[in-house]
């Protein structure tokens, strides 16, 4: 059924006056159907329209509207559903997850749509001739993309699908129509790193700067991996390895092209022990979404939290975070303790959920994190990062609440922003 269902409507505005209701349909803008909130804000861009509208007692409404230039109409509607995904990636993380969690979290989605709209990864291996038009038509920039290699039968062997589009061709195209893209690539030892890897960084360089970025982030892997292809994880050595080679490559590259191009995930320099390079060869953060950039950003944040910070009232704080950027915390707040006067606990959360190989922030279900403090002195309350819970429903992975987890802590938790100035911001509010 074509149109969308109005979600809510801005008092006041256009939509107000114009009697418009949630629950009603907005079929047409200047007689294009509308398929989603893309082609709302592409047609829409008018300042005069003709819109047609389904009340929700099936009437139909033809309105004209006259605004000023940019005026809003005050109209919201719910995000598309997404697409499905027909991949079978060797190295698809959900794949990986053990049973038991929430039903939307096994839900694959391989959709362009949710691409420009919110930066989400997709391998535009589900697309044909349509999308592609409308991609161009409609100048849905940027779009994040995810090539793992340029190689077609490799690349097909790794999406395990066959029979899809060239990518470097999708890209070529998107390039020629001016459309910024964002690509990555998940790093699989054995599989897409070595000539290949080196193959599809300069087949992506030399698309720049349509192709405005590539992310390199090694393979996560988790311990539920039954019946799936063998795959080997980034080492430590591999790690070193692979910055020790590719972060010069990656300085090559900025001064060939003019601007930070290749980027190396987190978890390599971790995992490999290596120290990271200053926050300013990431230009502006690009792929800081995709684990690029948050430990030297965190710790460029500090520095400027302690330059700031001011005596509190005494207090005590558990810290609570995942293994990998447990050392980079913990300097940190040893560092905020001296500043303030207030004993800070960090407190890295073993993930029993997905298995040790998994050590991101992220990924700490509220099962594990109240295992990680039994016995611990909490002290005033535990600050919990933000990227542990579900944006908007305040649940973790395998759906405890905030609730739940101070029910069985017995103890006070706070939601913090997970960066230096969230923790710090939370000691202000508690004490002053």
């Amino acid at each position: 059924m074509s149109g969308l269902t109005i979600d809510r409507i801005t008092p006041g505005s256009i939509a107000d006056e114009l009697e418009l209701q949630p629950g009603d349909r907005l079929v047409a803008v200047n007689g294009h159907q509308l398929r989603d909130v893309i082609d709302y804000n592409f047609y829409a861009a008018d300042d005069e329209l003709e819109l047609q509208v389904e009340k929700a007692d099936g009437e139909l409404w033809e309105l004209e509207v006259e605004r000023e230039e940019g005026e809003p109409l005050g109209l919201s509607f719910q995000a598309p559903a997404p697409a499905r995904c027909g991949n079978n990636c060797v190295f698809c993380f959900v794949h990986q997850l053990p049973r038991g969690l929430r039903g939307p979290l096994y839900v694959k989605d391989e959709d362009y749509r949710l691409s420009f709209l919110y930066g989400n990864y997709v391998t535009m291996a589900n697309i044909g001739r349509a999308e592609l038009e409308r991609i161009k038509e409609q100048r849905l920039s940027p779009l994040y993309i995810s090539v793992h290699a340029t190689e077609p039968a490799l690349r097909e062997k790794l999406l395990g699908k066959s029979g899809i589009l060239s990518i470097l061709d999708v890209i070529r195209e998107l390039a020629e129509a001016r459309i910024t893209m964002h690509t990555q690539v998940v790093l699989c030892p054995g599989w897409n790193d070595g000539d290949v890897f080196a193959k599809t960084v300069a087949d992506l360089a030399a698309l720049h700067p349509w192709v405005s970025s590539l992310a390199v982030v090694p393979v996560g892997l988790t311990e539920h991996r039954h019946n799936l292809p063998p795959l080997a994880p980034v080492t430590k050595e591999f790690a070193a390895a692979f910055v020790g080679e590719w972060f010069p490559q990656s300085q090559l590259l900025e001064e060939r092209l003019g601007a930070p191009f290749l980027f190396l995930a987190d978890e390599f320099y971790i995992k490999g022990e290596v120290p990271f390079p200053d926050v300013a060869s990431y230009g502006d953060l690009p792929q800081l979404e995709n684990g690029v950039g948050m430990i030297p950003l965190f710790l460029s944040e500090a520095d400027q939290v302690l330059q700031e910070a001011e005596k509190l009232k005494s207090g005590r704080f558990t810290v609570v975070t995942g293994e990998s950027p447990y050392r980079f915390l913990a300097e940190f707040l040893e560092r905020l303790s001296g500043a303030t006067g207030v004993a800070m606990h960090p407190v890295p959360v073993r993930n029993r959920l997905f298995g040790p190989t998994v050590t991101v922030t992220g990924l700490v279900c509220g099962a594990d994190l109240v295992a990680a403090l039994q016995g611990v002195d909490l002290g005033d309350a535990v600050l919990v990062p933000d990227v542990m819970l579900k944006e908007g429903e305040g649940v973790f992975l395998d759906d405890l609440s905030l609730h739940d987890v101070e029910q069985q802590l017995g103890a006070p938790v706070q939601v913090v922003e997970s960066t230096p100035y969230g923790i710090y911001d939370a000691l202000v509010e508690r004490l002053g």
